[in-house]
């Protein structure tokens, strides 16, 4: 069994960490809309994308960069009391608290899920089984839901992205359990 956690935690903690080292860079891609917009509405026609394409580029920094921030312990705490406890203590707060994180982030990868296939004109009740038939051939893509915008981008590339990170995010914070319980046994992680 802890042949198999080391395992998930190898992949899980790679992909993340290439994953966000990737996209860290995409602050850049959110300077250079940000920059474009201003200079738009200073010396041109102000452009209609703009400020959603801005939002849409934060989301996916935001989503995408949040398990490697897990991952490299970037993440807000209170210190108050956990800065002076034992390695073994810690671990088991982490261990009980995590378990929350993880139940949290099942109920919004399912809302997530539901959110992209009704993005892509899917009015029922059950989003897996109209992506499984999207892979199978037996659905189809109906009408997509666009943005209320002047622009009026269709929603389902960012929806995407949200269910990817946290889907990642997950991986991240059953990765984080595992090494939790790894030392509580006193292994090495």
């Amino acid at each position: 069994m802890s042949g198999m956690m080391r395992g998930f935690i190898r992949v899980a903690d790679a992909v993340n960490y290439r994953i966000g080292r990737i996209v860290m860079y995409g602050i850049f891609a959110l300077m250079a809309v940000l920059l474009w917009s201003s200079i738009s509405k200073t010396f041109f026609v102000p452009s209609l994308w703009t400020l959603e394409m801005a939002q849409f580029l934060m989301v996916a920094y935001y989503i995408l960069g949040g398990p490697y921030s897990i991952q490299l312990g970037s993440n807000v705490r209170m210190d108050l009391l956990y800065g002076e406890w034992s390695l073994r203590k810690k671990a088991w707060f982490d261990l009980f608290t995590v378990l929350f994180l993880i139940f949290y982030l099942c109920v919004l990868l399912y809302g997530g899920v539901s959110s992209t296939a009704y993005s892509l004109g899917y009015w029922g009740s059950e989003p897996f089984s109209f992506f499984a038939g999207l892979l199978t051939g037996t659905e189809d893509v109906g009408r997509m839901e666009r943005s209320s915008t002047a622009w009026r981008p269709v929603m389902w590339p960012i929806k995407a992205i949200m269910v990817l990170g946290l889907f990642l995010m997950l991986m991240q914070c059953t990765s984080e359990f595992f090494k939790d319980v790894l030392r509580i046994r006193g292994e090495a992680v």
